[in-house]
C-alpha cells in the first residue's frame, strides 16, 4: 500500500482534541489552547486575509454581546441566510454562544422560503450576507411577527439605508461591546447555560418531496459525532481545508466547521463558487471534502486539457495512469506492490500524474472524502490511479453527517464502507433499508411529531430510505432510494444511480434522471457539461447562438449518443436506456429542478418534463 500513498500520515484520532460537553465550550477551550495560530483564511480582492483564534473570538464575543443588547437569548432561534463566508462561522458560534439555537438558509432560497423557514424556526434575529439577501428578508417581514431585527454582514450598495429593523454587522459589533463593558461575564454565562441535551442547530431538508423539514441536534450528539470524525482519518493544526459547500447542509457544517473547530485545521474559504479551480489550486489542501459532482467537474478537466495535448504528452499520461490503475488494482486486492512497480510509480508520477494532481490542486492532498451523493466506482479508481486515496462517506442530516466511512486501509469503490465505530448499522431483513442508531441520530423534526415517529422506530433505528446490502467483510453498499427503484412493464428491478452515475462519469454530462418504471423500456433525462460540450463544438466547428441551440445540434445529440451507447454495453439489454432527451436550459442553484447541491430533482424533473417523457414512448 506505501506504493501509493504514505499510511503514516493517514492514523485515526483516539484522544479527545478539545474538552468541552457543549459546541460553545468546545469553541472557547479551543480558542484557549491555540490562540495566536491561524483558524480561517478568506480572499476578497485577490488578497488572503488569516483569522487566528484569537481574532475570531473577539469577533464572536461582540457578535454575541450585540446580540444580548438586542435581547437575544438561551433557547431563542436565529436564522443565517448567505453563501459560505467567515462571516456565517462567525454569526453561528455568536448565536450558539448566546445559548441560542442557529439555523441555516440556502442563499438561492426564493423569499417564499425564506419566511417559511423563519416562522417554522421562530426566528427573532435574521443574518443577511448583502444587498441581494436583504431583499428578500424585507420582502416577506411583514409576515415574520417574531423577527426583531436583521443583520447584515456587507453593507456595500446600502450605505443611504435607514430602517430601524436593519443594522449592519459591524455595529451590532460596536453594540456589543459596549454591552459587554457593563456585562463584562455575559458572554461566559451565555455558554454556560447550554447543557448537552439542549437544542443547538436546526439543518432542514431540501424539501424535495414537500416542504423542508427542520432536522433537531443537540449540543450532545454533535460533539459526540465530531469527535468520532476524528477515529476515522484525524486532522490538526498542520492540515489545511476548503470551505466551500454550502454551511447549512450538514456535509460542511459538520465536516468543515465543527471539524475543524475541533481539530485545528485551517478552513480556507473560497471566493465564489465559481472560482473553486482557481483557489483550490492556490490553497492545495492536505484533507479535500466534497460532493461527486466536483470530483466529476475535476476529472472532466483533466480529460479536455489531455485532449488539447500533444501525442507525446498523450502517450505518457497514457503509459502513467495504466501503471496507477496496476497498483491501485493491487492496493484494493491486499496485495503487496513490488519494487519494480513502485519505481515505475515513481516515473509514472514524474511524467504526467503529479501534472494532474496540480492540475486539480490535490498535489499535496493526504486523501479526498466524497459524501453526499452517490459516485462513480470508476472515478474513485481514476483518483487511486493518481496516487491519491479517495474514501467514500454514507450519511445523512438525520444521522449528523457520516455513518459509514471506507477505510484508508481497505478501499473498496462502489462501497461505502463499514459503520463507523460511534453508530450502529444494519440492514432491515424484510425491506433491505439501512437503518441507523446512536448518538448521532438527530433528536426528530421541528413541529413534527409524527414526521419524527416515522423515522425514528421505537427501539431507536433511523429509517434512512436507502436501500443496501452489506457484504462478507461488514462493507455496505447503497443499491437505491426505497422511493427510486424502478420496476418496468416486464416486472424487471432496475436501480437507476448506478446508470445515472455511469453517465456522469462522462465529461459532458452533468446530471441524469432514468425514467422507466411501469413503462415498456428505460430512457433517461440528461443534463449537459455546459463548458465542455461548448468546447466541443467549437473544436468541431458546431455552430451555437445559445445554450438552447447547443443542446438541439445534431453533433451534440450525436455526442451524447455516444456516451449512452458506452454505459450501455456494461449492463444486460432489459437494463439499457433506449432513448433520452437534453434539458434545453441552463440551470442553477436557484432553479426548482436542482437541490442546492446541484442534484436533479427526480420527482420534480419527471413532472415538469411529463409530456417530453411522453414523447419518448410513442
Amino acid at each position: 500500500m506505501q506504493g501509493l500513498w504514505d499510511l503514516s500520515t493517514i492514523q485515526p484520532g483516539k484522544d479527545v482534541v478539545v474538552p468541552g460537553d457543549t459546541l460553545p465550550a468546545m469553541f472557547w477551550n479551543a480558542v484557549a489552547m491555540r490562540g495566536d495560530a491561524t483558524w480561517m483564511r478568506q480572499k476578497k480582492l485577490g488578497i488572503w486575509r488569516a483569522w487566528s483564534w484569537k481574532q475570531t473570538a473577539e469577533a464572536v464575543r461582540e457578535i454575541a454581546g450585540g446580540l444580548m443588547a438586542l435581547g437575544f437569548g438561551p433557547g431563542q432561534s436565529a436564522s443565517i441566510l448567505s453563501n459560505t463566508v467567515i462571516e456565517w462561522v462567525l454569526c453561528d458560534l455568536a448565536v450558539l454562544s448566546c445559548g441560542g439555537v442557529s439555523n441555516g438558509i440556502y442563499p438561492t432560497d426564493a423569499a417564499s422560503q425564506v419566511q417559511y423557514l423563519c416562522e417554522d424556526s421562530r426566528t427573532t434575529v435574521l443574518f443577511v450576507e448583502d444587498d441581494e439577501q436583504l431583499d428578500k428578508a424585507l420582502e416577506v417581514r411583514a409576515g415574520l411577527p417574531l423577527l426583531r431585527k436583521v443583520i447584515v454582514a456587507d453593507m456595500e450598495g446600502l450605505r443611504d439605508l435607514h430602517d430601524p429593523g436593519v443594522m449592519s454587522l459591524d455595529a451590532l459589533r460596536t453594540l456589543g461591546r459596549e454591552y459587554l463593558q457593563a456585562h463584562p461575564d455575559a458572554v461566559e454565562r451565555g455558554v454556560g447555560s447550554c447543557r448537552p441535551e439542549d437544542l443547538a442547530i436546526l439543518v432542514y431538508t431540501s424539501g424535495t418531496t414537500g416542504k423542508p423539514k427542520g432536522a433537531m441536534h443537540s449540543h450532545a450528539g454533535l460533539v459526540y459525532t465530531t469527535r468520532g470524525y476524528n477515529t476515522l482519518v484525524a486532522q490538526d493544526e498542520r492540515d489545511e481545508r476548503m470551505c466551500f459547500l454550502p454551511l447549512c447542509h450538514i456535509a460542511e457544517r459538520m465536516g468543515g466547521e465543527y471539524f475543524a473547530m475541533y481539530t485545528g485545521a485551517i478552513l480556507n474559504f473560497v471566493e465564489n463558487p465559481e472560482t473553486v479551480p482557481e483557489n483550490v489550486r492556490e490553497i492545495a489542501p492536505t484533507v479535500f471534502t466534497a460532493v461527486p459532482r466536483v470530483w466529476e467537474k475535476f476529472y472532466s478537466g483533466v480529460m479536455i486539457a489531455l485532449k488539447e495535448a500533444s501525442p507525446l504528452q498523450q502517450a505518457a499520461y497514457k503509459w502513467s495512469i495504466g501503471v496507477g490503475e496496476a497498483i491501485a488494482a493491487k492496493v484494493m486486492a491486499g496485495e503487496a506492490v513490488g519494487g519494480g512497480l513502485k519505481l515505475k510509480f515513481r516515473l509514472a508520477r514524474l511524467l504526467a500524474l503529479d501534472n494532474a494532481r496540480k492540475l486539480i490542486g490535490i498535489h499535496r492532498a493526504r486523501f479526498l472524502v466524497t459524501g453526499a451523493a452517490p459516485i462513480s466506482p470508476e472515478l474513485v479508481k481514476w483518483y487511486l490511479a493518481l496516487g491519491v486515496p479517495m474514501l467514500e462517506v454514507w450519511g445523512m442530516t438525520e444521522s449528523c453527517g457520516a455513518s459509514t466511512a471506507v477505510p484508508i486501509q481497505r478501499i473498496k469503490p462502489g462501497s461505502i464502507g463499514p459503520a463507523t465505530a460511534y453508530n450502529e448499522v444494519r440492514i432491515d431483513a424484510a425491506t433491505g433499508e439501512i437503518l441507523v442508531r446512536g448518538p448521532n441520530v438527530f433528536m426528530g423534526y421541528l413541529n413534527l411529531p409524527e414526521k419524527t415517529a416515522e423515522t425514528i422506530d421505537a427501539e431507536g433505528w433511523l429509517h434512512t430510505g436507502d436501500v443496501g446490502v452489506m457484504d462478507a467483510d461488514g462493507y455496505f453498499r447503497i443499491t437505491d432510494r426505497m422511493k427510486d427503484i424502478i420496476i418496468t412493464a416486464g416486472g424487471k428491478n432496475v436501480t437507476p444511480s448506478e446508470l445515472e452515475n455511469e453517465l456522469k462519469f462522462s465529461p459532458y454530462i452533468t446530471d441524469a434522471v432514468v425514467i422507466g418504471d411501469a413503462r415498456p423500456y428505460l430512457t433517461v433525462i440528461i443534463m449537459i457539461d455546459q463548458e465542455n460540450v461548448e468546447k466541443y463544438a467549437q473544436d468541431h466547428d458546431v455552430p451555437f447562438s445559445n445554450y438552447q441551440s447547443l443542446t438541439r445540434a445534431q453533433e451534440v445529440l450525436d455526442l451524447i449518443q455516444g456516451e449512452l451507447e458506452r454505459v450501455n454495453t456494461k449492463f444486460a439489454r432489459v437494463e439499457q436506456i433506449k432513448k433520452f432527451f437534453l434539458l434545453e436550459t441552463q440551470l442553477s442553484a436557484e432553479d426548482e429542478e436542482l437541490t442546492p447541491t446541484m442534484k436533479l430533482k427526480r420527482k420534480l424533473v419527471q413532472t415538469k418534463y411529463a409530456e417530453r417523457i411522453e414523447a419518448m414512448y410513442r
